[in-house]
């Protein structure tokens, strides 16, 4: 189990408008970069217990916080998180450090950015891996319209977007109970009848605590400093996204892993490898935090399938 203190220690870094804050390691393995995307609402610790391991199977890893998370910057213009903007500051900090390309690993909503990424900029992805999330297919409706026919107001992408501000407020005001209710092992991370302010009041949480205490410290003291519109502003732009995507080639060619929580409320994809032809999947037996579930297990099948 990894220490607090072995975390690499942050830089910040100019991309794209903008600074991320950016933790590394292995710089000493230069030309064989990847990059490490977290979902929401986590950080870059969320990849604590893969970073050592990467680079000590000779990878050059680029951990950044993303836009409206940490340190990072937080526009105030809800459209400066669209996945233009997403992807676009991944690309920049390729350049950044003298890259064409990288391998790229996303969970949850980095899983979408990762997913985005080789969408709109592929010249820039070698290899794909996303736990939790696999490829949204872009179908005929916006995404946020056909949520809110299915799953109703209260589910919280529509919430989001329907009543912005709101949720906002009240998990700036709990933001420890609200992470500590998130992070269950095995879990939904929110049953679909709640929305995130019942998870943020909620006294009672399910399953046990996915990490210690001084672990949650970090993810709790992130987010009071940065409250949590910026990183609520990604699922603003949804609707935004599904239009400029409409002319993307929505085909991905490259190499890719896709990791599944077989505990995960998330549904497995039926038709991946419809639009990732190249791509396999593996399940572990755990929730929707898998990289943090099953830390050995997740590092072992990214290393297995990368050098396979």
């Amino acid at each position: 189990m990894p220490e607090l203190s072995d975390f690499p220690e942050p830089a910040m870094i100019d991309v794209n408008g903008v600074k991320l804050e950016v933790f590394e390691a292995g710089q000493e393995n230069a030309g064989n970069p990847i990059v490490l995307c977290h979902g929401w609402p986590e950080h870059a610790f969320t990849w604590r217990h893969q970073v050592p391991d990467l680079a000590a199977a000779g990878y050059h890893v680029i951990v950044p916080n993303q836009r409206g998370y940490g340190n990072s910057s937080r526009p105030t213009d809800v459209a400066a998180y669209d996945i233009e903007h997403l992807t676009g500051d991944l690309v920049a900090l390729l350049d950044h450090y003298g890259y064409d390309d990288a391998t790229f690993i996303g969970h949850d909503w980095g899983a979408n950015v990762v997913w985005g990424t080789t969408l709109l900029h592929p010249s820039c992805v070698r290899k794909v891996i996303a736990l939790s999330l696999p490829y949204q297919e872009r179908g005929d409706q916006p995404w946020v319209e056909m949520l809110e026919q299915m799953l109703g107001d209260d589910y919280y992408f529509v919430h989001f977007n329907r009543h912005p501000g709101v949720a906002d407020a009240v998990l700036d005001e709990n933001t420890e109970q609200f992470l500590r209710n998130m992070y269950r092992k095995s879990e939904p991370p929110a049953p679909p009848e709640l929305s995130m302010i019942n998870v943020a009041r909620a006294e009672e949480p399910r399953g046990e605590p996915l990490m210690s205490d001084e672990e949650l410290s970090v993810f709790v003291s992130a987010f009071e400093s940065s409250g949590f519109t910026g990183s609520i502003n990604w699922y603003r732009n949804l609707d935004r996204n599904w239009h400029l995507l409409a002319d993307v080639d929505p085909i991905i060619q490259q190499p890719a892993l896709m990791i599944y929580g077989d505990r995960d409320p998330i549904p497995k994809s039926p038709s991946l490898t419809t639009f990732v032809p190249n791509a396999d999947e593996i399940s572990l037996d755990c929730g929707h935090w898998i990289q943090e579930e099953k830390p050995e297990e997740t590092t072992r099948a990214i290393l297995n399938w990368l050098h396979q």
